[in-house]
């Protein structure tokens, strides 16, 4: 069985925080969220990562990023163009949007070949998520149903205090297994309750305490790549019909519908760890807070990147 590689989507801008957020420190030592992320996943197991960047951003990323992950990591890069798209197609004129998480890790089918793990650049996971997920894609593989897997956190872990967030809002069967996901593009903290609205603040709705979210943080098989391939042209047939500017492929949407199909079985995995990330400006202080006291409880070392016990 082939080891899992880390697949880190890294091509968003971030449009409400503005500017390469993924590169931007959050400690004295010049630590970025993606350190922690890969210096967890290295600790589960992992030895390879391909980073899914755009093009233009390639020489600020290396710098940033790709070049010292080298030093512990075998590295790769996928870039996601608009211009890849399946042969007879184009980019409508006017498009400057990507085409979504799941054409994200489509860039990445010609660099992987077995089981990967996907996640976000600038959130912050925690190591038992890498853990889990290393176990459950060395220990599983296809069979009547693709083996895939996802994990969970619970929503209330996963706020931030400076605004809304967007979070797919899991239902599970009683075997633990992914039956849908329902995105929710603005969720906020209303009193003592987590609430949505679709409709600008006219309405709002209340989400169950403890309810189960993605955070995008997901384990495949190898067979995911051909589907996700199979599924882009269609996709495309609808989208470019409907909303041709600004349709996306995400990345659930694909699970989804495998899922529908009975092609597919997705274990939900749980994390009750605190996720972290810089979706406004505001929450970098508290993302520095939380570094700082991961680091005095001996989770991180100071300086990890010099730490010997870094090296593959």
């Amino acid at each position: 069985m082939k080891k899992p590689v880390l697949v880190i989507m890294a091509a968003g801008m971030g449009s409400r925080y503005g500017g390469l957020k993924q590169i931007d420190p959050v400690d004295p030592q010049g630590h970025i969220i993606m350190d922690f992320s890969l210096y967890d996943a290295m600790k589960a197991g992992f030895e390879k990562v391909i980073f899914v960047i755009k093009r233009e951003n390639e020489k600020d990323f290396r710098e940033a990023i790709g070049d010292r992950a080298a030093k512990y990591m075998q590295v790769d890069y996928a870039f996601q163009e608009l211009s890849d798209l399946p042969q007879g197609r184009e980019v409508p004129e006017g498009r400057v949007k990507p085409w979504g998480t799941g054409h994200a890790v489509l860039s990445c089918r010609n660099l992987l070949d077995g089981p990967f793990v996907v996640i976000n650049a600038d959130d912050y996971y925690g190591r038992s998520a890498f853990e889990q997920l290393y176990d459950y894609l060395t220990t599983h593989e296809d069979g009547e149903k693709y083996a895939y897997a996802m994990v969970g956190y619970v929503l209330e872990n996963t706020l931030t205090e400076n605004g809304h967030v967007a979070r797919g809002i899991c239902e599970t069967d009683e075997k633990g297994h992914l039956a849908g996901i329902t995105e929710r593009t603005h969720i906020e903290k209303r009193g003592g309750d987590t609430a949505y609205t679709e409709d600008g603040g006219e309405s709002w709705h209340v989400i169950k305490a403890g309810s189960t979210v993605s955070m995008n943080m997901w384990g495949f098989t190898g067979s995911f790549m051909k589907e996700l391939e199979a599924g882009f042209g269609p996709f495309l047939e609808k989208g470019l019909k409907e909303n041709p500017l600004k349709c996306e492929y995400f990345l659930p949407g694909a699970v989804d519908s495998l899922i529908a199909e009975g092609k597919a079985e997705v274990t939900v995995l749980k994390s009750f760890d605190r996720w972290y990330g810089v979706t406004y400006k505001e929450d970098k202080e508290k993302v520095m807070e939380a570094i700082r006291k991961m680091k005095e409880e001996g989770i991180y070392p100071q300086d990890f990147l010099s730490d010997s016990s870094c090296s593959l």
